[in-house]
């Protein structure tokens, strides 16, 4: 069988550092996915947006709260929130999308690297050690890249490790059926090093919270 490995050539990692024009709701299909439809939205899958002024007595479901774009067609998109059985309708909703910078001249990546903790069941009447999965522990993502004080981008990590505020985060392959995996996190650092007759570089260490969603 011939390989089907993927080059990470033209990858792009993303850092939400604004938000874009509003898009009007005109309709909720509840359900799981929650369906919305707005015109023309303009949306991709993986983009983020958040909901404002949606009606009903479910409303506080999507009223300012952040999701994950997916199932976009020309004029309606879906997010991963089970509304299955409630009340919410369009009202004079809309849906605000968060605008991302690229943070560029990066070297390498590597992350997503948490696990699930373990429950132990075990008793009396056990025969060998009994366990659960509990909560996934999402991990760490981890970028190098080569210094530059000039590009937005990194400016935007610099100063996310400086005010300690949770920023959301894109990684998007250059292939695949779900390319961009879209997370929020912490920068814990942003160092830099260098030495003589070498590049300035620059390490940042994210500390993801919450769940990775791929589209």
């Amino acid at each position: 069988m011939a390989s089907t490995a993927i080059s990470a050539q033209g990858s792009i990692v993303q850092i939400a550092t604004g938000s874009g024009g509003a898009k009007t709701i005109t309709g909720v299909a509840v359900g799981n996915p929650t369906i919305l439809t707005s015109s023309a939205h303009g949306f991709s899958n993986g983009d983020v947006v958040t909901f404002a002024a949606l009606t009903g007595a479910d409303a506080a479901l999507l009223n300012g709260l952040t999701f994950t774009v997916r199932d976009k067609t020309t004029n309606t998109f879906a997010v991963s929130v089970d509304t299955t059985g409630k009340t919410i309708t369009a009202g004079s909703g809309t849906a605000t999308p968060t605008t991302f910078t690229q943070i560029n001249n990066i070297k390498t990546f590597s992350g997503f690297d948490g696990q699930a903790s373990e429950l132990d069941k075990t008793n009396m009447s056990s025969t060998a050690k009994e366990f659960l999965l509990g909560l996934v522990d999402p991990g760490h993502f981890q970028l190098d890249m080569d210094q530059d004080n000039g590009d937005a981008g990194q400016l935007a990590l610099v100063a996310a490790q400086i005010s300690g505020a949770a920023k959301q985060f894109k990684l998007i392959l250059p292939s695949g059926t779900t390319p961009t995996a879209t997370f929020t996190a912490y920068v814990k650092s942003a160092s830099s090093s260098g030495g003589v007759d070498q590049i300035l570089k620059r390490s940042s260490q994210l500390r993801i919270s919450g769940a990775i969603t791929w589209s």
